[in-house]
């Protein structure tokens, strides 16, 4: 392929010539990003056409290079049954990632169309919250018997050997009659003793597990501890149900920081992409920008309350987006940090006087300093110490405010169980923005005599 045609443009030729046979060596040619991009840029029906073209294991290994939310966005607009045997293929984790990026009915008439094993399975794992343990593990691993031998996994190994290739073997679990968990055999252990040993003869006993509703950073904690390569993950009654891969907690984790990015800059219903529908698109930016518009309304109208007070002392206009923005770079830092800390379980919702307390001493002095920097330009400006006293001291009392609100938001939000990521920072804003004009204007009425002719 000549470097100056496009990936995607190389895909059309092929599709449009109908190319079956050139279509997957060409796609494995590509990494993993270049194919998302390359079916990004194909349209809709030509999506259709290509994924009709690959057989449902290539139309699969194709939908695991493409993020979850645009994986799901195609595979939706797929006939039901290509869709299925297309999922089947999937790793049971990844199919369950792309299952829950999808509306309730597509997801239904999908796994209605599955196997009933593979869709009994990933029922179960879709019930569970996608950043604990259930949600994150693969249900492909290898377990056996204590009473089964070396020779009887042997076999088990070589009459499965097409199915089991695609396994991330690492480790071999035993469990006794009941399936609950009570032992792990590592690749060498399996070398050395005599075929007929019984596994309980030789496994590790009391491994290590985590319990299926196991926290993302309770999972983060654990591997950051053991350096293994899987942990088995059990049910309340001790019963082996998964296995949790450290790459998946590293998936996840980047995955909440992304989405946490994105509602922190108004992207609301999760990941967007360009490919996706017009309307979809324009929706969810709506939805936070509607918002913010009545939050600024609000805001403005401390302004409207002191029209005179603004129209004698036009000066004042200069310094009042000042004001109002260093204030909320202050309480947007106090809200990181709240954030921070309550992903890490170090704060809890119901930790209010102890997070007053801790900020409200940052907020006072900081709110010193930046009043009298900001009050020094205004005097030195204008050289009036009564209008250096009414912006240093406007931007003093506003950044105490917005210091101690934006360290407790999140914590108060979190309580009422709504998501402080997303409605932190407008409602800090908004706060801030009233605070900071009413502070400016209501000071500057005090001393209006003071300040007037400038």
């Amino acid at each position: 392929m000549s470097k100056s045609v496009p990936s995607w443009e190389r895909l059309r030729e092929l599709i449009v010539s109908q190319n079956a046979n050139q279509l997957t060596p060409f796609i494995e040619t590509l990494s993993p990003s270049e194919t998302a991009r390359a079916i990004s840029r194909l349209d809709e029906k030509e999506q259709q056409i290509l994924f009709s073209l690959l057989s449902p294991e290539d139309a699969a290994d194709a939908i695991e290079d493409m993020p979850d939310a645009q994986a799901a966005d195609l595979v939706e607009d797929m006939p039901s049954a290509q869709a299925a045997a297309i999922l089947e293929e999937l790793s049971s984790d990844h199919l369950v990632d792309v299952l829950g990026e999808m509306d309730e009915q597509a997801s239904h008439a999908i796994l209605a169309e599955m196997d009933k094993e593979d869709a009994k399975e990933a029922r179960m794992l879709l019930e569970y919250d996608p950043n604990c343990a259930g949600g994150l593990m693969i249900s492909e691993f290898l377990v056996y018997k204590t009473d089964q031998t070396i020779n009887d996994v042997l076999n088990d190994l070589q009459i499965n050997r097409d199915e089991y290739v695609d396994y991330h073997v690492q480790y071999f679990y035993v469990v006794d009659q009941a399936d609950k968990l009570v032992g792990v055999l590592r690749m060498h252990d399996m070398l050395f003793p005599t075929r007929g040993a019984r596994l309980e003869q030789i496994m590790l006993s009391s491994p290590l597990s985590v319990f299926h509703n196991a926290s993302l950073m309770e999972l983060d904690d654990f591997f950051e501890e053991h350096n293994l390569l899987g942990v088995p993950v059990v049910d309340d009654d001790g019963r082996l149900v998964g296995v949790v891969l450290p790459n998946a907690i590293e998936e996840a984790i980047n995955k909440r920081k992304t989405k946490t990015f994105l509602r922190l800059s108004g992207i609301i219903g999760g990941e967007e992409f360009r490919t996706m529908p017009l309307l979809s698109r324009s929706g969810r930016r709506l939805s936070w920008l509607s918002m913010n518009i009545v939050l600024n309304i609000i805001a403005a109208s401390v302004i409207a309350l002191y029209q005179d007070t603004l129209a004698a002392v036009i000066t004042l206009a200069v310094f009042l987006p000042m004001v109002s923005d260093m204030s909320g770079c202050s309480g947007n830092q106090a809200i990181a940090v709240s954030m921070r800390e309550l992903s890490l379980g170090l704060v809890r919702p119901t930790e209010l006087i102890w997070v007053l307390a801790k900020e409200i001493k940052i907020g006072i002095i900081n709110g010193l300093v930046l009043g009298l920097l900001l009050g020094g330009v205004a005097f030195f400006w204008k050289g009036n110490p009564w209008l250096g006293m009414v912006i240093g001291g406007a931007l003093a009392a506003n950044t105490v405010v917005s210091v101690t609100l934006g360290g407790m938001l999140p914590l108060v939000l979190k309580k009422l169980k709504v998501d402080p990521a997303l409605v932190s920072s407008p409602l800090l804003t908004t706060v801030t923005d009233m605070c900071g004009f009413f502070f400016v204007l209501s000071f500057a009425a005090a001393v209006l005599p003071k300040l007037g002719g400038m």
